[in-house]
């Protein structure tokens, strides 16, 4: 079974340490594992962690810092500079594997040379909670096409992968590149999808694969402003997907104009959910219609437009006690009800 070279990107997260390099190098049997923890110039302990789990496996190297260089170079270090085996993963210092995750991605991208990257389900836990018990038995293994795959990315325009649960083939990583400083928030969606764009995707069924850690020292932002941000840096990792790739995408037109108007009706349909639930003093509503008449010029065409010119008629102030009289706003609540739905079957 091919080696697995993990890269840990650490800042102030020295506390988390122990258990993390534990799920990789003490729960993955049979497998030959290295791991290397990057301190980020940390101003707490989190070097001198690191250095102690060093000094009791072989197997851990560490590098500190002395000046902070930023996750997206840090992770570009570990990945391009250092990492040597089959197999690559990037975990960050809070989150943890699930036992035999690594097991069963190796023995996938193995069996299947033609396959970029594996992943699998995560399982999201609270800060502070216990985890949340793992399927550890796998059942069964896809392999998707790569361009397939990444054309739902485009058709939903979101990505689908939290981070941790994801193996890459380190030549693939290498040919590819490291990730883009330019998108410091979605950079993630965007490696996927150019890995995607060179090979085929695997993923591990049946098993779950990492624990993703959910508290407020999240990189992710649920704030309204931060929604914005969002769908700004989604679309600027798509365009970047286009700009490097576009000569392996016969119809890359095409997939530009879907997800160009994915996000632009995303955006405007948060904007009538301000107006549905009484927060547009809270919601930047003009700022989300001016992104989506960016990504889609003729933006009065969509329904959500027309949805939204209704309610900015009924005004703010009516539409909360108006909205179940309005159709657009029943769709969008039972949409939200189908897509909460979807998650929690998930397990997220």
């Amino acid at each position: 079974m091919g080696s697995v070279s993990v890269v840990i990107p650490c800042y102030r997260y020295g506390h988390f340490l122990a258990d993390c390099v534990r799920s990789v190098l003490d729960e993955q049997e049979g497998l030959d594992v290295r791991v290397l923890i990057i301190d980020d110039a940390s101003p707490d302990d989190s070097a001198e962690a690191a250095r102690a789990l060093a000094a009791s496996d072989p197997r851990i190297e560490v590098r500190v810092h002395e000046k902070n260089k930023g996750h997206i170079a840090t992770y570009n270090e570990g990945l391009l500079e250092w990492a040597d085996g089959d197999y690559t993963v990037l975990l960050s210092a809070d989150d943890r594997l699930v036992p035999g995750a690594l097991v069963r991605a190796a023995a996938l991208l193995d069996a299947h040379p033609e396959v970029g990257f594996a992943y699998g389900r995560p399982l999201r836990f609270a800060h502070g909670g216990p985890l949340p018990p793992a399927r550890t038995t796998g059942g069964g293994t896809a392999v998707y096409p790569g361009r397939w795959w990444l054309e739902r990315r485009f058709r939903e325009g979101t990505g689908c992968i939290t981070s941790p649960e994801v193996v890459v083939r380190t030549g693939l990583q290498r040919e590819v590149g490291g990730y883009d400083p330019r998108l410091p928030h979605a950079g993630d969606i965007e490696m996927w999808m150019r890995l995607a764009a060179h090979a085929d995707v695997g993923y591990v069924r049946g098993a779950d694969q990492a624990y993703y850690r959910v508290h407020g020292a999240n990189m992710s932002t649920t704030d309204f402003g931060g929604q914005l941000d969002d769908l700004r840096q989604r679309r600027a990792a798509y365009e970047a997907v286009l700009e490097k790739c576009g000569d392996r995408l016969p119809d890359a037109g095409r997939l530009s104009a879907t997800v160009h108007t994915k996000l632009a009706r995303a955006a405007l349909r948060r904007a009538c959910r301000a107006y549905d639930r009484g927060r547009t003093a809270a919601v930047p509503v003009d700022e989300l219609v001016a992104f989506a008449r960016d990504c889609v010029p003729a933006v009065e065409r969509l329904p959500e437009y027309r949805g939204l010119r209704l309610r900015r008629r009924v005004g703010a102030g009516a539409m909360p006690y108006l909205q179940p009289l309005v159709l657009s706003a029943v769709a969008e609540r039972g949409r939200e009800w189908l897509w909460w739905q979807s998650w929690k079957r998930r397990g997220i």
